[in-house]
C-alpha cells in the first residue's frame, strides 16, 4: 500500500487492516512483519513519509528476515528487568543510592546504568525518571532519551503511574487493609515526620495497604502509593505501630535480615514510545516465598 501523505505506521496498518484490533497490529510490528520501502520497522509511531510503500510480510518470511534478537549477557553490576531502544528497567539492590547527591558519590545505580549503556554505545545515556530510597530495593525505570524522560515523569506527576511496594513489618495490623493519609515535613537533615496539615511546608502523603501474610513475629503488607514523598511508607507504617523490619530509624527493634525490608515490587505505566500500558515486576526478596524455603519466621529470614 502506498501513502500520499505522512502517516504514523500504526495508522497505516490500521488503514491496511481496518478490521484488525490494535493489539493485533502491534504484534505485526513486534514480529517484524511491517516493512516500509522494504525495510523492517518495529516502532508504532514511525512516520511513513508521503510516497513510501508499506508491505506486510507473512509470519514465516518475517521469522527469516527479522529473527529475534540475541539476548545480551547479564551485566554484573545491574539487574536488568527489561530493555529496548527507549527505556531500561532494572531491579535496584538495597543499600545503593539511586542517584548521586550533592556529595557526588561515585557509585550509584545511575552511574552503573550509564556505564552499562556506554559500554554498548559511547554516546549512550540514562535519564533519571524517579528515585528509590537508598535502603529500598526494586523496580526503577530510566529513559534513554530526554523526550521519553519528560513523558514518563509526567505520568509520575499526574499520579497515573501505578506503583506497588511490599514491606515486612514488625507485628500485625488490627485490620486487613486501610489507607495512611498524612502530611509530612522533611528537615534539613533529611529526617521526615508527620505534622499538622496546616504547616506551610508540609506535603500530603497517601498510602494504601493490605495484609498478605503474617506470623507471630512479622507481617507482609502490599502497598500502593498515590504520592511519592521521601520515606512516606516507612514513616506511615511506624506511626501505625508497625515499623518496617530493619528500619531502626523509625522504631524497628534491630535488623534481623541485614536490610530495611521495603521493596518496590511493580511499576505500571504507558510506554513512552508506543504508549502501550506496560508492567514491570521484581520478585520480593523477603516474605512468604523465602519463608517456605527456609521454614523460618518471616522476620528471621536473611536475604
Amino acid at each position: 500500500m502506498k501513502f500520499e501523505q505522512d502517516i504514523e505506521l500504526i495508522e497505516a496498518l490500521a488503514a491496511y487492516f481496518p478490521q484488525s484490533k490494535r493489539n493485533t497490529l502491534r504484534k505485526m510490528l513486534t514480529g517484524g512483519r511491517a516493512l516500509v520501502d522494504g525495510k523492517v520497522v518495529h516502532k508504532a509511531k514511525h512516520i511513513v513519509e508521503s510516497g513510501s510503500v508499506v508491505t506486510i510480510a507473512d509470519k514465516e518470511e518475517a521469522a527469516i528476515t527479522s529473527p529475534p534478537p540475541v539476548p545480551k549477557k547479564p551485566h554484573p553490576r545491574i539487574k536488568i528487568l527489561f530493555e529496548d531502544e527507549d527505556i531500561l528497567v532494572v531491579n535496584k539492590q538495597a543499600g545503593l543510592l539511586s542517584v548521586a547527591t550533592d556529595k557526588m558519590e561515585p557509585d550509584t545505580l545511575h552511574s552503573r546504568v550509564v556505564d552499562y549503556l556506554q559500554s554498548e554505545n559511547e554516546k549512550g545515556w540514562a535519564f533519571i525518571v524517579h528515585r528509590l530510597d537508598r535502603e529500598t530495593s526494586g523496580v526503577m525505570i530510566f529513559a534513554k532519551h530526554k523526550r521519553h524522560k519528560e513523558y514518563l515523569q509526567a505520568q509520575f506527576a499526574d499520579r497515573s503511574a501505578h506503583r506497588v511496594y511490599h514491606a515486612l513489618v514488625e507485628g500485625k495490623p488490627d485490620i486487613d487493609n486501610g489507607t495512611i493519609h498524612e502530611w509530612l515535613l522533611e528537615d534539613k537533615f533529611l529526617r521526615v515526620k508527620a505534622v499538622n496539615k496546616r504547616n506551610p511546608k508540609a506535603k500530603e502523603a497517601i498510602t494504601h495497604w493490605s495484609l498478605e501474610d503474617t506470623d507471630e513475629i512479622a507481617s507482609l503488607l502490599m502497598l500502593t502509593i498515590q504520592t511519592g514523598r521521601r520515606h512516606q511508607i516507612r514513616v506511615g507504617l511506624a506511626n501505625m505501630g508497625l515499623p518496617v523490619v530493619g528500619d531502626e530509624q523509625h522504631g524497628a527493634e534491630g535488623n534481623p535480615i541485614g536490610r530495611i525490608a521495603l521493596h518496590a515490587t511493580a511499576l505500571e505505566l504507558l510506554h513512552p514510545e508506543s504508549e502501550d500500558p506496560v508492567r514491570f515486576e521484581a520478585v520480593i526478596p523477603f516474605g512468604p516465598e523465602r519463608q517456605a524455603r527456609s521454614q523460618e519466621p518471616l522476620a528471621r529470614q536473611e536475604e
